[in-house]
């Protein structure tokens, strides 16, 4: 069996281990932690922390002398990624606070599992593991490296709606918006922090301010989120060019790379 068809043998069937576990013991663990703890957000944290396992395994078995926290590409500056999605997403800040009420109660441990819980976990699971490594270690260049991880993100925000209209939005949406994630990770030197904050304050935002129930929005509430988005492009070409790096994303790496691009 050659190195290559190996690799997506155990990528596949460690994610699907993760998927079915995910899928019917995320639920149970979260509800029995909250039992013990009494808090929701901690036992959010537990039964993400635990539906994690089945991929950990996976990068171990394939990379058994490679460092977790680089195989999950968190070895980067948070510093870096803090300072990109808090400048890049200020015209959501300015033009929610301009246009809409700030939530008169607000759950504490909703915020968190929905910014920083939600934003941390499916950046790690999506970005860094099911699209991220697919990028670093095989020939697929960005889009197929994309395809499947930003479906599937797209698909678990389905339940915000059960109108058909808004259900396509949302998912329409979800799925842009995981390929604007995995395309800032990619550029931002593979620094996951980088698509962690940008996630965490584009739903910081949408979360105390009153502006949708669900992410397919109203004019202003997508008019400002993609300015934002406009913003965190231009910084990063800006950055790009001014250092004179080279981009991640060309026609040599949009379809298929020469060669991986970690080794």
């Amino acid at each position: 069996m050659s190195k290559t068809v190996y690799f997506y043998i155990v990528f596949v069937l460690g994610f699907l281990s993760y998927y079915f576990f995910d899928l019917f013991c995320f639920k149970p663990i979260q509800n029995y932690s909250k039992e013990i703890f009494a808090s929701k957000a901690f036992a959010h944290i537990i039964a993400y922390s635990i539906s994690l396992i089945p991929l950990i395994i996976t990068l171990k078995i394939l990379f058994p002398q490679k460092k977790l926290v680089n195989l999950l590409s968190l070895n980067r500056s948070p510093f870096i990624g803090f300072a990109l999605a808090f400048t890049g997403t200020l015209p959501m800040l300015i033009g929610y606070f301009l246009f809409f009420q700030l939530i008169e109660k607000t759950d504490i441990e909703s915020l968190f599992i929905n910014t920083v819980s939600s934003s941390f976990f499916e950046e790690l699971i999506f970005r860094a593991f099911l699209i991220g490594i697919l990028y670093k270690y095989s020939r697929l260049g960005f889009i197929g490296s994309i395809l499947l991880g930003s479906f599937l993100f797209a698909q678990v925000h389905l339940y915000q709606s059960k109108d058909t209209v808004e259900i396509i939005e949302i998912f329409t949406i979800t799925f842009l918006g995981s390929v604007l994630f995995s395309w800032i990770y990619m550029e931002w030197n593979l620094n996951l922090w980088t698509a962690i904050f940008v996630h965490l304050f584009m739903n910081l935002y949408w979360e105390i301010f009153n502006v949708s129930e669900n992410v397919s929005g109203n004019l202003y509430g997508n008019l400002f989120k993609f300015t934002s988005i406009l913003l965190i492009i231009f910084i990063t070409i800006y950055y790009k060019k001014k250092k004179k790096i080279p981009f991640e994303i060309t026609m040599k790496s949009l379809f298929l790379k020469s060669k991986e691009t970690e080794q």
